[in-house]
């Protein structure tokens, strides 16, 4: 009994009902998993990206951003013909197989440098496709009303598995190697897909009310359409168009940290060993922050003051956090506006963003949704690069490269803030009208 009261308890402060238990459990595990498997391998791959030369990490990410273009449209082509429900299975296990080829190789040939690079771009592509079809499999299942309580819960495990994954990492790296991590990370992502499967199962017994009635969505079938449908169809909408450039605004802000970050801990951690370590320290730190505020904050927050607090105050906070760093552009105060910067991403603004797509078509769910994660991200990836190392090259001084960064991300949250007026005024709409492209509105 005493159990009970306390499984209840707990329930109550997580804002979550009975029948819900069932979705936010695989779903919580689906996430775990999958960023435990990712963040086993991302200090590796920083350190790698340090090792071929601050100097040349714009090269990285113009490289990451044409895999990305080259990845895209065979998604969508998978999307088009597998079923809705399948196309988690195919993606997760395509990427787990890359994986055990990536192991193989770097058992036969270790110090191979293009081996490194070539990880490097594509655990930067693997990493925005894979997390963007978790989400899309929840966007797909869960209407909007109950995303706002229960997105932030299942994001938790990303968090989880963030903090996890690198401390599993640090502690098997020395006798299982960088190959061994990888296959332990293909493993993970196995099981993964597993835990969608159970998402999955649980729309099927439960049902999810779309426009305030219940009928099913035919899931069995594939989306059917073109392979570069999604980019059709942002272009199109003025609300996917205005969801791309807050993708865009958001990863100029992150690029634009991502160049100091490396440059500030090359020049006060030289030995490539402290490095690593450094940045699972940083991981830690973020993940720690982003689960409380997951667990106790986001769902309230979103209910409670509306989704444009999540996606306007991290930005305006960053857009602080760039003003300190003009003035003092010092490592202390780079690492504590990165943490902010990536907690509030995952716990508020991430959350946040995939709500905006609750209230689009189930083919916009995953081909236009996939357009925005990957190929705009990965492009302001690319153009945020040069641009960073552009403004270094014509300033000495980083506070010119702050300054506007400031002013990105003042940009990013004006515009979260309008993106929340337009997802507020269709979800409320019982039969939105508001059109998502040329001869259809949003579902």
């Amino acid at each position: 009994m005493s159990d009970s009261r306390t499984l209840g308890s707990l329930a109550r402060a997580l804002g979550l009902r009975e029948d819900e238990v069932g979705l936010v459990v695989p779903g919580f595990a689906m996430f775990f998993l999958l960023f435990a498997g990712y963040f086993m391998l991302r200090p590796v791959r920083e350190t790698m990206g340090i090792a071929g030369g601050v100097d040349n990490l714009q090269w990285l990410f113009t490289a990451t951003f044409l895999a990305t273009l080259a990845a895209v449209p065979l998604f969508g082509a998978l999307v088009a013909r597998a079923k809705r429900r399948h196309i988690l299975y195919w993606v997760f296990g395509f990427f787990a197989s890359n994986l055990l080829a990536f192991a193989a190789g770097f058992l036969a040939d270790p110090g191979n440098i293009w081996n490194a690079r070539a990880f490097y771009v594509w655990i930067s592509v693997f990493n925005l496709i894979a997390v963007s079809v978790a989400w899309s499999v929840l966007v797909d299942v869960v209407e909007s009303a109950r995303a706002r309580r229960l997105f932030a819960l299942m994001a938790a495990g990303a968090s989880l598995g963030g903090l996890v994954g690198p401390l599993a990492g640090g502690l098997m790296v020395a006798a299982i190697g960088h190959a061994g991590l990888l296959a332990a990370s293909a493993l993970l992502l196995a099981v993964a897909a597993f835990a969608a499967g159970r998402v999955h199962a649980w729309r099927d017994a439960n049902g999810v009310p779309i426009d305030g009635t219940a009928r099913p969505a035919p899931r069995t079938q594939a989306l059917g359409g073109s392979a570069f449908a999604g980019a059709k169809t942002v272009l199109r909408s003025p609300y996917l168009l205005g969801i791309a450039a807050f993708v865009t605004l958001l990863a100029s802000v992150t690029t634009f940290l991502y160049f100091e970050q490396a440059r500030l801990i090359e020049a006060a951690f030289p030995d490539p060993t402290r490095q690593t370590q450094v940045f699972s320290a940083i991981d830690v730190a973020v993940q720690a922050l982003a689960i409380l505020s997951q667990l106790f904050l986001t769902g309230r927050i979103a209910t409670r003051l509306g989704v444009g607090v999540l996606l306007a105050g991290v930005p305006l906070m960053v857009a602080a956090g760039f003003v300190l760093l003009a003035f003092s552009p010092v490592f202390a105060v780079l690492a504590a506006v990165m943490i902010v910067r990536r907690a509030g991403e995952y716990a508020f603004v991430r959350p946040g963003r995939e709500m905006l797509y609750t209230v689009v078509s189930p083919e916009d769910k995953y081909k236009a949704k996939s357009f925005n994660d990957t190929v705009v991200y990965r492009g302001a990836d690319a153009l945020a690069g040069w641009t960073k190392s552009g403004i270094d090259a014509l300033s000495s001084h980083p506070a010119a490269a702050m300054t506007i960064g400031a002013l990105v991300a003042l940009a990013w949250g004006l515009n979260g803030a309008w993106l929340a007026r337009r997802y507020a005024r269709i979800d409320s709409t019982p039969n939105p009208k508001v059109p998502l492209r040329h001869g259809r509105t949003c579902a």
